[in-house]
């Protein structure tokens, strides 16, 4: 398969490897770069990481041009027929979701062997387009997964659903798991199955904080209030504040406070704009005790 490979010119190792879809986001205003990778790779990028993005996206997708704003980013991009859209529909009865059309599936293989030994991996699907099998290849790196996106499936006409999700020996391997509880709202009971079957399970609960089960054993971390805008992009904020805080601070609990920070102060502003600036995660750091050089 051909790839499409961006470097800032010269050779940068990376710290923080991504590894999911970027979406096109129909919206109103039209197309929206989203997906939990744009929002984290801003996130990251805050924090003084350099970051690596393994995605997949239309030969030509315009929205790529968005990453390579950054400096010190490292993208390798798999040409597909169609970037992976989504649409959202506001109903008398909520949110109605819909997937109109999805970019190539991401495989170990993908991989350049240099990226097999960062030190952070965040896999991010969006759209079930992640292979469970990544978690097998990084033996040294910090892993995260933010669930959502292995927690869905679509019908014929695109709607998207609740799909169950529980694979005993990639959630086993994993380091971090990061889902909200409206996530699983369908099947609150998966709840208790991840908590016993994961190392480090981050349920979030948007203003009511949320619940870190530490090899099962309940934790509860709040956020601060804060005035609601827009909370799309908050989880993908928190969890890769989550793991670059943990790398930083070397302390999960602290890791925790600063991410909780991060993602309240993300839902007071719109879009991709949501994500902090690096000083935000100063002040978040130093809120804990430490700041960065970065």
């Amino acid at each position: 398969m051909n790839t499409d490979t961006h470097t800032s010119g010269k050779a940068v190792s990376i710290d923080y490897l991504l590894i999911g879809h970027i979406t096109a986001d129909l919206t109103p205003h039209g197309r929206t770069l989203g997906g939990t990778v744009s929002y984290a790779l801003r996130t990251a990028h805050a924090f003084g990481m350099r970051v690596g993005v393994l995605t997949s996206a239309a030969a030509n997708e315009p929205l790529l041009d968005e990453l390579r704003l950054y400096a010190d980013t490292e993208i390798i991009h798999i040409p597909a027929a169609q970037t992976t859209t989504f649409e959202n529909l506001y109903t008398s009865e909520g949110r109605i979701q819909y997937i109109r059309g999805t970019a190539e599936p991401l495989m170990p293989g993908l991989l350049p062997r240099s990226w097999r030994e960062v030190p952070l991996v965040h896999l991010a699907p969006i759209a079930d387009e992640v292979d469970t099998e990544f978690v097998e290849v990084f033996w040294e790196a910090k892993t995260l997964v933010t669930l959502q996106g292995w927690l869905r499936r679509w019908e014929a006409d695109g709607r998207v659903r609740f799909k169950r999700w529980f694979e005993a020996e990639p959630l086993r391997a994993l380091d971090l798991v990061v889902l909200s509880s409206e996530d699983i709202a369908e099947a609150p009971e998966l709840e208790t199955e991840l908590a016993q079957g994961g190392q480090h399970v981050f349920i979030t609960q948007a203003e009511r904080g949320g619940i870190h089960y530490d090899h099962g054993q309940p934790r509860r971390y709040h956020t601060p209030q804060v005035e609601v805008v827009n909370p799309t992009g908050a989880g993908d904020v928190f969890a890769a504040s989550l793991l670059c805080a943990w790398h930083l601070l070397g302390d999960l609990d602290k890791a925790a406070q600063v991410a909780a920070q991060l993602g309240a102060t993300s839902v007071t502003r719109a879009g991709l704009e949501s994500a902090p600036t690096p000083a935000e995660v100063q002040a978040a750091l130093a809120l804990v005790g430490r700041g960065t050089s970065a």
